[in-house]
């Protein structure tokens, strides 16, 4: 028996999430039901990220256990030739008995999309979030800026959330403008449910000019959700991927 690892890159609009679900198509199920087809064993892969339905992934991290014969180096090939063309495995490696992507230290980055022009772009819709107001990207830099460090994020998550802490850690945020493309690009130690995505909908309150930057300081003080700004759709939500020490 071995423990493979793979780096998983899908496009999450015709998915509910990764997580298993009954009676709906996940990244999950999907992997599951093409790992036990391929090595006529029931095959369940342990995910790092729970992404949400219709967010996207450039390096989503699973791990299994098998008993197969073939190197855990191959399996990415196997797999790729049999999952939808919507999912690709990007590499697969064996890894140690007890690795589990959860329980390890490590750095997750996401990028949000935010297209920024007069009128939306067919192409761009189903990875950015449309908005024709224009927004000051200096004035989103200085009040991401306020949010790097560890902090208590409770202001930013769902009021769904369930975790032991709401306490998480920021390594970096960049802000830059591409054209009509903002990306906000957000390092940390984990997240809470919709944290990047309510996050992001505060930065562009800043960015409109409603909220002053240093304002994020009190929405974090506050431990309100009601606080900070809106909820951004899934769409232009990309888990970029993991640095594990």
């Amino acid at each position: 028996m071995k423990r493979v690892m793979l780096k998983v890159a899908y496009d999450g609009t015709n998915y509910h999430g990764w997580q298993l679900q009954p009676n709906v198509v996940t990244i999950e199920s999907v992997l599951n039901e093409t790992l036990s087809a391929l090595f006529r064993e029931e095959i369940r892969v342990i995910g790092a990220s729970r992404t949400d339905t219709g967010v996207h992934a450039l390096g989503n991290i699973a791990v299994f256990d098998t008993s197969a014969k073939i190197p855990a180096e191959k399996i990415s090939y196997a797999l790729n030739q049999r999952l939808p063309e919507d999912i690709r495995i990007q590499s697969s490696q064996e890894v140690a008995s007890d690795f589990h992507p959860r329980h390890q230290n490590s750095k997750k980055t996401y990028v949000y999309q935010i297209l920024n022009c007069a009128f939306p772009i067919p192409v761009y819709r189903l990875y950015s979030y449309f908005t024709y107001v224009k927004l000051d990207v200096e004035k989103m830099r200085q009040a991401a800026s306020y949010l790097v460090g560890e902090h208590d994020f409770k202001s930013f998550c769902s009021t769904k959330t369930v975790a032991e802490t709401t306490v998480r850690t920021i390594y970096d945020i960049g802000v830059e403008r591409s054209g009509d493309m903002i990306c906000v690009r957000i390092t940390g130690s984990g997240f809470l449910y919709n944290m990047v995505r309510i996050i992001v909908g505060t930065l562009m309150e800043a960015g409109k000019g409603r909220i002053a930057p240093e304002y994020m300081t009190d929405i974090l003080s506050a431990c309100n959700r009601e606080m900070a700004g809106p909820t951004l759709p899934a769409c232009g939500l990309t888990l970029i991927g993991y640095e594990f020490e």
